[in-house]
């Protein structure tokens, strides 16, 4: 099985790379794809350096590299996790503008009818915002805002990070036990 990854520039780029660690230690392979504003951001927000999330990863593709597999409908995977998702990609994403490769391969999982699940990072949201929300669900996408419960009372960040990872892969089938389900013993 092969999964695409995406962190676009939005803030919260740890939730994209605690995916990239979770799926390293399953058979899952993974694509990845990181805008070069996510570059900026996790050099801001985590103490990571982007070559260090691009070994996290099976293949690590440039957002402008339109001859990468990923790019093709005949390259199965299962789908794709945009982690965090800007409101720039989401636009893109949500109006069929495939100009870069996570846009591109977001594309194809929309007309291949595969997973897609767009992790939005904003707030407040503006009626743009909603609206293509709204385009991209229709389109076929999940939008999961991150937005972690608080049920299982995290402690950490890394916390809120397993939360929000473990119901992407949820949502795209993918069976973990990297958070406390609702009423859930640990």
């Amino acid at each position: 099985m092969e999964l695409i990854i995406g962190i676009s520039g939005a803030s919260g780029a740890g939730y994209g790379i605690r995916l990239l660690e979770i799926l390293k230690e399953t058979d899952i392979q993974t694509h990845l794809i990181m805008s070069s504003a996510a570059e900026e951001i996790i050099r801001t927000e985590t103490d990571y350096n982007p070559a260090d999330i691009i070994k996290l990863a099976d293949f690590a593709w440039d957002e402008a590299d339109f001859s990468a597999p990923i790019a093709s409908g005949s390259h199965r995977t299962a789908g794709m996790i945009i982690a965090p998702c800007s409101m720039k990609t989401l636009g893109q994403v949500a109006n069929g503008i495939s100009d870069n490769l996570m846009a591109r391969a977001a594309d194809v999982c929309l007309k291949e009818e595969r997973k897609l699940i767009l992790m939005v990072r904003e707030t407040p949201l503006s009626l743009i915002h909603l609206e293509n929300m709204v385009a991209a669900k229709k389109a076929g996408a999940t939008i999961m805002p991150a937005s972690p419960g608080f049920y299982n009372r995290p402690e950490t960040i890394d916390d809120l990070y397993n939360i929000m990872a473990g119901r992407a892969l949820d949502l795209a089938g993918i069976e973990n036990h990297v958070y406390k389900r609702w009423r859930e013993e640990k």
